[in-house]
């Protein structure tokens, strides 16, 4: 009995969650407190919630823009700024060969903050201008992933998340703040953004053992917890145009 339910059971943990040995030392041997093991398999687990969440994180804002018909609130720059880091951590984590758990999410993080920089090029009457920027991204995109790309700009593009992540919240905290509310804001996108970049110091130092990895996500965690402290402090305070039609 036990070797019908071992069989299952190992297929799904190894090596997705736990290389072999791992597995062996924690349900064959039942060495539950074996600390290096837990935290592969804590690490693993982790990244691969992290990433399939990933897959629903800013769905909530692009359905709020699209739901109000409008981007009020949200900076173009810091939206761009975040793109610029996520597209970094990416490319420099496929260049490298790190595992998919310990990157995935800035795939999907890319794809969905693309999307809301063309909404809010759309939403300003500028469509031509988010149809010209979404071709020169992929186009960018496609160079950056080449073999021919130079590994010293892999690693400054993604030396530069730092001072990206930065200002970009730095701008949109100051956006918040100049408005005196959040606007298009998505509460849900933004926390979410915040627990994911905490968690990801963890996942980060124990997968990849790259500083430069976990320092961008130990500085993107300040900057998400600034702008969900704000979502906070203005929770009640609605846009000047809401404020009419409740009127």
């Amino acid at each position: 009995m036990a070797a019908e339910i071992d069989g299952p059971l190992k297929r799904v943990l190894v090596p997705i969650l736990l290389p072999e040995k791992c597995y062996d030392r924690l349900f064959v041997q039942w060495d539950l407190l074996h600390v290096p093991c837990l935290k592969i398999l804590l690490s693993k687990g982790l990244g691969l919630g992290i990433v399939s969440g990933s897959l629903l994180v800013k769905l909530p804002q692009v359905f709020k823009i699209l739901g109000a018909k409008s981007a009020e609130g949200l900076s173009l720059q810091s939206v761009m700024l975040e793109l610029v880091a996520l597209t970094g951590t990416m490319v420099y984590s496929i260049t490298n060969n790190f595992p998919f758990s310990s990157w995935g999410e800035a795939l999907f993080l890319m794809l969905q903050t693309i999307t809301i920089c063309f909404l809010v090029l759309h939403y300003r009457g500028q469509t031509g201008k988010g149809v010209a920027f979404l071709a020169c991204y992929a186009l960018l995109l496609l160079v950056l992933l080449l073999p021919l790309t130079p590994l010293a700009v892999v690693t400054l593009l993604q030396a530069s998340n730092v001072p990206a992540v930065v200002v970009g919240r730095l701008l949109q905290a100051a956006t918040n703040y100049r408005n005196g509310h959040t606007g298009q804001l998505s509460a849900i996108t933004v926390f979410l953004l915040f627990g994911g970049s905490l968690a990801r110091i963890f996942t980060s130092i124990q997968e990849t053992g790259d500083p430069l990895m976990a320092g961008t996500f130990v500085v993107s965690s300040l900057c998400n917890g600034l702008i969900a402290a704000q979502l906070l402090y203005y929770w009640n305070i609605k846009a000047p145009h809401k404020q009419k039609k409740d009127q």
